[in-house]
Formats: C-alpha cells, sequence, structure tokens
C-alpha cells in the first residue's frame, strides 16, 4: 500500500447525515465526531469518558470548534451514535482510507470477523454485534468494515463489503466461512484475486481436494502445471517448517466452472517442533492466482492470519472493544467504526516507534501531537 500526502479525514464526514431534529439541534454533527475521535485517540474508551476528556480540553477544543451548545453530554453522546446511519458512517471511513493510500498491486488484503462479546444483550434476544473488516496486511491498516445482520453471517456481510472497496489487483484471503462460490465472483468482479480456505463446510470438495494431493505428491505431480515452496523459522524454542504444494490440474473438479477464476488448488503443510513434540496440520485453499505463484500463495495465507494480532488482539488489549457494553441503536456498530479510525490514524503516524498504547498517551499530553494525527492547521 502506497501513502498519499497527509489529508484531514474530517472533511470525508461532511457529508454524513445527522441524526438529530434541526430545530432542536443543541450540538453541531461534525463536533461531535471530533471530539470522540480525539477521545478514542487520547485513550477514551467509552461515551462517559470522552465527555470528561472533552470537558478537560474544551478550551483547546475551542480554538478549533464552534461548539455552540458546549460540550455534549455523555447521554448526548450516546443517543447521536446510536442513531448514525452506521452504512453512511462506513462509507464515509472508506473514502477516507481511499482517498490517503492505495493498494499496491499483489497486496494482500485479509477479510475476518470479529465479535464484540459484550454487546449481547439477553433479555432482549439481541446478538452480539459481529463487524467484518478488510485489513491491509502490508501497511496494516483497516480498510472498511460492515456489520453482520443479526440473523445472518459473514457469508452475506463479506459480499456487501466487497461492494464498498476497491481492490483492483489485490490478493483477498478469507477463511473457511469465506469459501463460497458468490463471494469468489464478487472478488473477481472487483478485478483482484482470492485465496479462500476450503474445510468440511464443503465435504465433498474438500474430502476431493485431500484425495487430490494426497496421489498427486506420491505420483510427482506427473506434467501438471504446480508450484512448491519451502520455508522455515525458528523462536521461543519452536521451529516451524510450512511446505506449500500448488497445482493447476483441475479437471477431476465436477464443479471447477462454478467457482470464478478459480485456477490453482493449493496444500500447505506445517511441521511444528516443539522439544522433543512434533506435530503436524496440511490446510487447503482454493485460489484464482497461478500455480507457479507457490510462494507468493504462502505468504499471503500466512499473512491472513497476522490479522488475528495485528488488528483483532490491538482492539481489543489497546482499545478494550470486548469490554464495550454499549447496545442501543446502531452505538456499538458506530463506536467500533470510532474505533478503527483512530487505530488507522495511529498506524499512520510514522514519527515515532512508540507502540499504540503510548501513542494513544502521547496524543493525550501533547496537543500538537494529536492535531498532527487528525491531520488539522489550526
Amino acid at each position: 500500500m502506497k501513502a498519499k500526502s497527509p489529508t484531514s479525514l474530517l472533511k470525508y464526514f461532511s457529508a454524513l447525515p445527522d441524526p438529530g431534529v434541526a430545530r432542536t439541534r443543541k450540538h453541531n454533527l461534525h463536533d461531535m465526531l471530533v471530539v470522540g475521535i480525539c477521545g478514542m485517540l487520547c485513550g477514551a474508551e467509552d461515551r462517559v469518558s470522552i465527555e470528561r476528556f472533552a470537558n478537560a480540553k474544551l478550551d483547546w477544543f475551542k480554538t478549533f470548534l464552534d461548539l455552540p451548545g458546549g460540550v455534549p453530554s455523555h447521554d448526548t453522546f450516546g443517543r447521536v451514535f446510536a442513531a448514525i446511519d452506521p452504512e453512511a458512517f462506513a462509507k464515509c471511513f472508506i473514502a477516507w482510507i481511499e482517498d490517503v493510500a492505495e493498494l499496491t498491486r499483489g497486496e494482500v488484503v485479509a477479510i475476518d470477523g470479529k465479535t464484540i462479546r459484550r454487546s449481547l444483550e439477553r433479555a432482549s434476544g439481541r446478538a452480539a454485534i459481529h463487524m467484518v473488516s478488510a485489513w491491509a496486511t502490508e501497511n496494516r491498516l483497516v480498510l472498511g468494515q460492515v456489520a453482520t445482520d443479526d440473523k445472518s453471517n459473514e457469508i452475506t456481510a463479506i459480499p456487501r463489503l466487497l461492494e464498498l472497496l476497491v481492490l483492483r489487483g489485490a490478493v483477498v484471503t478469507i477463511d473457511a466461512m469465506g469459501c463460497q462460490k458468490e463471494i469468489a465472483q464478487a472478488i473477481r468482479a472487483r478485478d483482484a484475486h482470492y485465496v479462500l480456505g476450503l474445510k468440511s463446510n464443503h465435504p465433498k470438495l474438500h474430502t476431493e481436494v485431500v484425495a487430490y494431493f494426497d496421489q498427486a505428491r506420491k505420483e510427482g505431480f506427473l506434467d501438471a502445471p504446480r508450484g512448491e515452496h519451502v520455508e522455515s523459522n525458528r523462536g521461543h524454542g519452536r521451529k516451524e517448517v510450512r511446505h506449500v504444494w500448488t497445482s493447476e490440474d483441475l479437471g477431476w473438479m465436477e464443479d471447477r466452472e462454478a467457482w470464478k477464476g478459480l485456477r490453482t488448488v493449493v496444500m500447505v503443510e506445517s511441521t511444528r517442533t516443539i522439544g522433543d513434540k512434533t506435530t503436524r496440520e496440511q490446510r487447503y485453499y482454493l485460489s484464482s492466482l497461478p500455480a507457479k505463484d507457490a510462494r507468493k500463495l504462502g505468504r499471503a495465507i500466512r499473512g491472513h492470519w497476522a490479522v488475528e494480532n495485528s488488528l483483532h488482539w490491538v482492539l481489543d488489549v489497546g482499545f478494550r472493544e470486548d469490554e464495550s457494553r454499549v447496545r442501543e441503536g446502531h452505538g456499538a456498530e458506530n463506536l467500533s467504526t470510532l474505533r478503527r479510525i483512530a487505530l488507522n490514524l495511529l498506524k499512520q503516524d510514522t514519527t515515532t516507534k512508540l507502540d499504540i498504547k503510548k501513542k494513544r498517551l502521547a496524543a493525550g499530553w501533547d496537543e500538537a501531537y494529536l492535531l498532527r494525527l487528525l491531520g488539522i492547521h489550526v
């Protein structure tokens, strides 16, 4: 992903519809978004702490915000963020990211879901909010996100997210939940390639792919166009070897034409040795990339799982997302987008090598640094 010149994200949210009634409105939505983003950047994690942060910084905020009604109360923050249209908010977020960074050809975009566990509301039977995010693994930026429907899952959310993103030339990786013909077609329609995890949710195809690789490895793959790559690493008393086999021999697959752009089947065998104990695991994938790109396929597969440590773990540990109890209206979904805006702003900053937690502390202490993160010039 190539970074572009710094641009204030605030202009991208100017078109966001204000859910308030104009004649009774005391606060500008723009001001509330700025205060909310600043609060998230500086360590605030809920509406009460955002209100307290804003009151502590009131004189500073007045140097560049109108704040006609002063600092909104935490109840007002809650009502407004519960009422904001989450789809419109997500589109503003994506427009900002597309303007500040562009995908380089071949960059891996990992699509994966995360549940905000404490958003579960047992009394009303409302399920916990589950967000599906697109993560650029090279520059570690969130490209966009959508929530799954209450009565649905990632299978229906992923195509909605794909429609919002510019993915030309990227390699989209998704785990077995997203290994669906419709999703493969949607990815190719965005001029991107895919690597889809294949497990027993497709029992017949999974069995056939496993049997194919068992036989092909015994026979040396005969004359099939194929690729092979091996890499290993050591650390913390562990050695891991990853062996990747790829093949374009798909004549045995009955419904191969139904998988848009399908070109290659992939097998990855991971051998881990810790002390005197060795374990082996085989995983299988479908891809639109050519078999000769075995090394690229192996790196994409390995890179996909970085989303757990680089995004989900940071949101839970750095922003305490899993502890959020917000349930009203669209509040949980919109605050989730607010966290990802803050995370991207912190990730974009290359002026310091501090980790996310220390960057948040620095933003709270240093108003010039906070303004620089926002791209605001006062």
